[in-house]
């Protein structure tokens, strides 16, 4: 999801990795453009604004309340979940049967609430080229100092995988460097690359942004580099391999740690899965031959190889004057990929605008249908269908329950509605990637994005979230329907995790169309002030990614119904103003924004 947002933390080339993309758990995304007006790919997401959620909301008075529009249910939200999350559906994974009952379901679900296909060509689909990519192990990695040497261990010290479309892929005796956090961020005059050039080479980095102790307070990060506590795109996994790849290298080993990671390792060994990704016109030749992540066990064995202190550099790699250091190691590996290109499916359907001056303008409610399909088991069980209720057959299941809402709310919204159910995004983000490109409908007459990526299973809340607070005016729309409910908005509770940058809405966000992200609250009415945390933190540890994310005998959905009532109230109010929402003033994406509606 990436959701679930209890874990830590493209544009083609921007798009990576696969099983954990999702849920704000792990999705992937692209860095926002340069500075030509646009994003710079490091810019932190917006953060929140002064009394964010409690401030007065700037929208005028609504002419239909929200007491007025058609009430969500949660049992047929709850359905829904139970349908797509079944064993029938083997986890929804791309490519597979699970796919077509998947497709087939939300069509059929479209078609019966007298949605029109969402495709101007007369169909409720729009076709992803995908390719899938599974790897195997034919050389292990091996790294080589002297006469000694290190073998690290398929899938227990290393998870590797290659995105060229190719039969094989490989590093041979390639020279390997620790690139510190491998950013080069000139924004925050960083520079990790400084005097080494790593063509050809193997990099070694640390996941997350450096950590910069701010001057006034050693014990807090500096908010002025790398946003403080909120995570830029820098800190992003996918973001690693991108710029290895833009400097030549020719392999790119991420070291993976918990805590900074948010994720433990066996979130990253599902991506020895087959793992997809949009197929381009080079064959993603322009990638590093080697993607991976090392155990942090792994790297200590291997600083100790190169006679180095892992944890010694690793406190000079918090520093604008870290240059990166050879290690004196030559790494090899090799990879065989078994390879197939499929039409995956977006699956879009749309309801028309009452009012011919605006029906052409869209606001777009997006969930993604896909999970990780059938896998190993997990802790010694026996389960191998990755079912995926709360990730995400619960923001199709919601989705679904807003589009019937729409048929029945009176009266009928002037702007049109789109309700876009995106494939691959465990993959990488990927159908919303295509979207955001390929657009069904222009960009520049879509007035906005509101994407759901899990929700909240566990009641109701005095509150509810929005990651990136203070970014739009979707957020004032989303306020005044909360004050009609006596609910605030908070920021994100994790800004350190990224999570702007780790689901669906992110890349109609970079292509400029503002985008809500709303996470669950985390203020549960008649709950300890810490239950949400410790409820996410479970989930998280136990659930997210496994098999076992299956609909549970103690879901309370009359949270998540008030969450998707509020969320009602922003799409109908947005396609009923007189003018389209905009990012407000300073926003990273504004400028991108203003310049699409100016042609």
């Amino acid at each position: 999801m990436q959701s679930i947002r209890p874990l830590i933390l493209a544009a083609t080339a921007a798009v990576l990795l696969t099983s954990f993309a999702c849920s704000r758990a792990e999705a992937p995304a692209g860095p926002p453009a340069p500075a030509n007006g646009t994003a710079q790919p490091g810019a932190p997401a917006a953060q929140p604004a002064a009394n964010a959620g409690t401030a007065t909301s700037s929208q005028p008075a609504p002419s239909v309340p929200l007491g007025s529009l058609p009430k969500i249910d949660p049992q047929r939200m709850l359905q829904h979940i139970k349908v797509l999350s079944s064993n029938k559906f083997e986890g929804r994974a791309p490519g597979t049967n699970g796919e077509e009952l998947s497709v087939a379901y939300i069509e059929t679900q479209f078609q019966d609430l007298k949605l029109k296909p969402g495709n101007p060509d007369g169909t409720f689909v729009q076709k992803v080229p995908l390719v899938g990519i599974t790897a195997t192990n034919t050389r292990p990695l091996t790294l080589v100092k002297g006469s000694q040497a290190l073998g690290l261990k398929w899938k227990d010290d290393v998870v590797a995988w290659t995105k060229h479309v190719a039969d094989t892929a490989s590093i041979n005796k390639s020279d390997v460097i620790f690139a510190g956090y491998g950013v080069e961020a000139p924004e925050f005059n960083w520079n990790d690359f400084k005097d080494v050039d790593v063509k050809g080479k193997t990099i070694v980095v640390l996941v997350n942004d450096p950590p910069v102790p701010d001057p006034a307070d050693a014990s807090k990060l500096d908010p002025k580099t790398f946003g403080g506590d909120a995570m830029t795109y820098y800190g992003r996994w996918t973001y690693k391999f991108e710029e290895g790849a833009r400097k030549g290298a020719a392999a790119v080993l991420i070291v993976h740690e918990d805590k900074p990671a948010g994720y433990p390792f066996n979130v990253v060994q599902g991506n020895l899965n087959e793992k997809f990704d949009i197929v381009t016109p080079d064959k993603n030749m322009g990638r590093v031959n080697i993607e991976a992540w090392i155990t942090s066990d792994a790297a200590r064995k291997l600083f100790a190889l190169a006679g180095q202190d892992y944890d010694a550099l690793k406190k000079q790699a918090v520093s604008r004057d870290f240059k990166p250091v050879p290690l004196g190691i030559q790494a090899s590996m090799s990879i065989a990929n078994k390879l197939r290109t499929i039409d995956s499916r977006n699956v879009v359907a749309k309801l028309e605008g009452s009012d011919p001056a605006h029906k052409d303008e869209y606001v777009v409610y997006s969930a993604h249908w896909d999970h990780l399909g059938v896998g190993a088991p997990v802790k010694g069980g026996t389960d191998r269908i990755y079912n995926g209720a709360l990730d995400n057959a619960s923001g199709v299941g919601t989705v679904l329950e807003i589009a019937r809402a729409f048929t029945e709310v009176n009266p009928q919204p002037k702007r049109s509605i789109l309700f876009l159910m995106v494939t691959a995004e465990e993959q990488g983000l990927l159908g919303s990637q295509y979207y955001s490109v390929t657009p069904l409908y222009p960009l520049a007459k879509t007035a906005a994005n509101i994407n759901i990526d899990g929700v909240n299973q566990w009641g109701k809340t005095k509150d509810i979230t929005v990651i990136g607070l203070g970014a739009s005016d979707l957020d004032d729309y989303l306020r005044q329907a909360a004050q009609e409910q006596n609910r605030t908005l908070s920021p994100d509770p994790e800004p350190e995790k990224g999570f702007y940058y780790r689901s669906d809405h992110f890349n109609f966000a970079k292509q400029g169309v503002p985008a809500l992200d709303p996470d669950s609250g985390v203020d549960f009415i008649g709950k300890p002030t810490d239950w949400g945390k410790k409820k996410r933190d479970e989930y998280t540890e136990h659930d997210y990614h496994q098999p076992s994310d299956e609909v549970k005998p103690d879901w309370d959905f009359s949270g998540a119904a008030e969450d998707a009532q509020l969320l009602l109230a922003v799409g109908y109010r947005v396609a009923n103003a007189d003018k389209l929402p905009e990012w407000k003033p300073g926003n990273e994406f504004k400028a991108k924004r203003d310049a699409m509606v100016k042609k």
